[in-house]
């Protein structure tokens, strides 16, 4: 059996309560299935409640690091899944910003969709680039230096950006070929 694109890639997945559920799933399988490991990086050791449309609960996911406690170096690829609450909660945690920051500095890639680019505007991370978004965060990425277009999925020199949900099987499978040419 051919080896798949990503093993012994380690993925960091930063989200936290309020995280878009099938926005973290798919994406997650899609690199696991490519053979990568994934850890979940959060707020809190405590599990993360999930969304479904922004508003039904949806299930509850174990978190595996606090990202206060995360090292950029002990990751390959990042995946910031959106929902409305997830980014804004994580984009007012310094601990957050700062991994996000930095990871990003690294030229290491990074998948990142619907209102996930909030956290890459906190941090920084989206001026001189290209990316998409969810129609409300655009503004927000324009007045940090980046630039907007509205297409199904974006790549800016390993940031893939897609818009929402709708978005994931081409957002899926950029993410995975992207996280296996590594940094850019």
């Amino acid at each position: 059996m051919p080896q798949q694109p990503l093993t012994g890639k380690h993925v960091a997945i930063l989200a936290t309560d309020g995280v878009e559920q099938v926005e973290l799933v798919q994406p997650r399988d899609a690199v696991e299935d490519a053979g990568a490991t994934t850890a979940l990086l959060s707020l809190a050791n405590s599990a993360i409640q999930a969304m479904n449309h922004d508003v039904e609960k949806g299930d509850t996911f174990p978190v595996d690091r606090r990202v206060a406690e995360a090292a950029v170096d002990d990751f390959d690829a990042l995946l910031l899944p959106g929902g409305t609450t997830n980014p804004d909660k994580l984009r007012q945690d310094p601990a957050a910003v700062a991994f996000v920051k930095e990871f990003a500095a690294t030229g290491k890639p990074i998948g990142v969709i619907c209102h996930g680019p909030w956290i890459l505007v906190e941090a920084d991370a989206v001026r001189g680039r290209t990316l998409t978004s969810y129609p409300s965060v655009r503004t927000d990425i324009r007045n940090a230096g980046g630039t907007v277009v509205d297409q199904e999925v974006v790549t800016d020199n390993g940031l893939v950006s897609s818009r929402n949900p709708a978005d994931l099987p081409a957002f899926c499978a950029k993410i995975v070929e992207e996280f296996a040419e590594g940094r850019h």
